[in-house]
């Protein structure tokens, strides 16, 4: 920010004005690429009709879009840092755009995966979008910022409505360009979407960017990732991110082939899973500014096992041998349509807690490396999304249950879970179990603590042995 010479309090309105234009703007720009990252999750089953792939080869084809939407999320994160968000914002919109409008023409099934990979850059806008509002937000107003702008998750449930509407109702129609109805319109109309807001973010955010990393050295700003915090909160990402990403792609499918509903049914009760664990991000976020960002990671934890639980066991009943050779079968469990919605809704809601709970951690122990930490967080929170629908097509093949994915989800949980409480348990109850407050509580609200250990004194040293 240049200050120039209207003084410190016209400096700070101009900072309060910026920052709500740069939110605003990468909110919608994150929300669009969002979309489109993820638009294969819909658009499968036509795909699958038209190229008769099978479960496997379809699940690849999300896969490498989600791959390519996070193995760059660590540069992405760095150079917004160094060079501003706005222009690396800028060229993910435009050269989305192309990959977006080249896949109406994928002619065969390596084709399709090779485009689907080009069109997955653009999820990499999560890490420059963070590194770019963290710049224009001050610490106490991160966690909210953050939040708001993660909600743009929500972009996963836009193909959800508008793909199975526009699917049937334009099959067989012919446009200009060779362009066809059917599902070939839908990334079509995509490109031109991120072209327009392209333009209308080179237009509204502030052309003087905020680059906190400029000065800083490559080395420097990659120096936290040694920090085996980076490691943990990256799987926590897995659990909370990247597993979202994928069941956003694998459950309008799973709805078709378990319990035998259409396409546009499929869609929106994928929505009731998407919102939640979108929208409920900037809720997230103000409850870790508040409370703490273990509490809310407890708390998601805790939901995502319990419902992952109920919904990992198998359809089907005992059955008992008589020693009359006859069999009596009993204790017949089935899982119902509304009861999956509801627990998947439930899932929804700890996910959407649980990712603004994770980003809250990197502003608050790395303020000077947002870009760096929030990218690699980012990236391997990702690359979940891309291993786990794969994995849970696999699982499926060898178990024979489809509700063997849950087990999956359930068992990454618990994992996390585990070595998180561990590290707590550690830091807090073997050396200092009377800080727990002033460890969770922000500074703002902690009251003062005597015999703090050098070790937790500085909250950028925190858990460093853990």
């Amino acid at each position: 920010m240049v200050e120039g010479a209207r003084g410190p309090e016209a400096a700070r309105s101009h900072e309060a004005a910026g920052s709500g234009r740069v939110l605003t703007m990468s909110f919608i720009a994150f929300t669009t690429m969002f979309a489109v990252w993820l638009m294969f999750g819909i658009l499968g089953k036509p795909i699958q009709a038209e190229f008769g792939l099978t479960d496997v080869e379809l699940s690849w084809i999300s896969a490498v879009a989600v791959l390519n939407g996070s193995m760059w999320r660590l540069p992405a994160g760095i150079l917004a840092d160094k060079i501003g968000g706005r222009k690396v914002m800028l060229f993910m919109l435009f050269t989305g755009a192309i990959a977006s409008f080249a896949v109406a023409y994928a002619q065969n099934y390596m084709m399709l995966l090779v485009l689907a990979f080009l069109v997955g850059f653009v999820g990499n806008s999560f890490s420059v979008g963070v590194a770019w509002n963290s710049a224009w937000f001050t610490q106490n107003r991160k966690g909210f910022a953050l939040g708001l702008f993660g909600a743009g998750n929500v972009g996963a449930s836009v193909t959800k409505f508008i793909g199975p509407v526009l699917i049937a109702t334009t099959a067989g129609a012919t446009y200009g360009l060779g362009i066809v109805g059917g599902w070939r319109l839908i990334p079509v109309i995509y490109a031109v979407l991120l072209v327009i807001i392209g333009v209308a973010t080179w237009l509204v955010v502030p052309r003087h960017d905020r680059v906190p990393g400029a000065a800083v050295p490559l080395t420097v700003q990659l120096e936290p990732l040694k920090d085996i915090r980076v490691w943990r909160f990256s799987l926590y990402y897995v659990v909370v991110f990247g597993a979202y990403v994928a069941l956003s792609a694998y459950l309008p499918a799973y709805y078709v082939d378990n319990f035998g509903v259409d396409l546009t049914t499929a869609g929106l009760l994928t929505a009731t899973f998407i919102f939640p664990a979108s929208l409920l991000r900037p809720l997230g976020g103000w409850f870790a500014d508040k409370w703490g960002a273990r509490r809310g990671m407890y708390a998601t934890f805790f939901a995502m096992l319990a419902a992952s639980g109920i919904l990992m066991m198998p359809n089907g009943h005992i059955v008992l041998h008589n020693p009359d050779g006859s069999e009596t079968p009993m204790l017949h469990y089935g899982i119902s349509l509304p009861l999956f919605v509801a627990l998947v809704f439930v899932i929804g809601c700890a996910m959407g807690i649980g990712k603004a709970a994770v980003y809250k951690h990197i502003p608050t122990y790395f303020p000077t490396h947002v870009g760096s930490v929030g990218g690699l967080v980012g990236m391997l929170g990702g690359l979940g999304g891309f291993f786990l629908p794969p994995m849970f097509a696999y699982a499926k093949q060898f178990t024979g249950m489809a509700s063997s994915t849950w087990a999956i989800l359930f068992a990454v949980t618990l994992v996390s879970l585990a070595w998180m409480h561990w590290t707590i348990h550690r830091m807090l109850h073997d050396e200092a179990p009377h800080l727990g407050e002033a460890i969770e509580v922000p500074a703002s609200q902690a009251g003062p603590v005597d015999h703090v250990p050098a070790r937790l004194a500085d909250p950028l040293t925190e858990e460093t042995r853990a």
